[in-house]
């Protein structure tokens, strides 16, 4: 991995922490981020999503980030998880509501584990993804093609960055999702 590296990162949460609402927990994070050496290159606009499932709770609030760090992907995922940690985050339930999610979308064009293990996770079924969890980092994330919740934010700050799998743009990855997912995406 190259040193200082681009990272693109998905930044989302529906219950209040210490910092405040889910949009101060939001740019809380980003500020605590920075306090961790990592650099902030161009943050979103913020967006309302609805719960997933409906009626499982608040909406959420989410965005995306453009991140410059000097470590590697493994490492820049510890440090999220140690912001997530700072403000609250438990992470006993996949998919259940949270005070704060970072989630590590891409490395560059780096693909992890390596193109066998992606396509994997890529392909896994919808039902058993939300009740498995990979024990080693997948990059880019494996469904992010298949949520506006992470591409309509993308595309405010990396609309032009290439999927290494997938060989499409986020804008292009976004305009082949359903029109009603994406008016889903709402900016605040």
């Amino acid at each position: 991995m190259p040193d200082n590296q681009q990272f693109l990162i998905a930044l989302g949460g529906n219950l209040p922490s210490e910092a405040g609402k889910p949009a101060d927990t939001l740019r809380a994070a980003l500020d605590r981020l920075v306090q961790s050496g990592v650099v902030v290159e161009a943050v979103s606009r913020f967006f309302r999503t609805p719960c997933f499932p409906a009626g499982a709770g608040p909406d959420y609030v989410n965005a995306a980030a453009v991140l410059r760090y000097h470590g590697d992907p493994q490492t820049l995922l510890r440090v999220l998880h140690e912001v997530e940690a700072h403000f609250g985050r438990d992470r006993e339930v996949r998919w259940a509501r949270r005070t704060l999610d970072l989630d590590l979308i891409a490395a560059g064009d780096a693909v992890l584990p390596n193109a066998e293990g992606h396509a994997a996770w890529r392909n896994l079924p919808a039902e058993q993804q939300a009740m498995r969890a990979p024990d080693e980092l997948i990059l880019p994330h494996p469904r992010l093609q298949d949520r506006a919740f992470v591409l309509v934010p993308l595309a405010d700050v990396a609309a032009e960055w290439c999927h290494p799998v997938l060989n499409k743009t986020v804008s292009q990855m976004l305009e082949a999702l359903e029109p009603d997912a994406v008016d889903e995406v709402v900016a605040l």
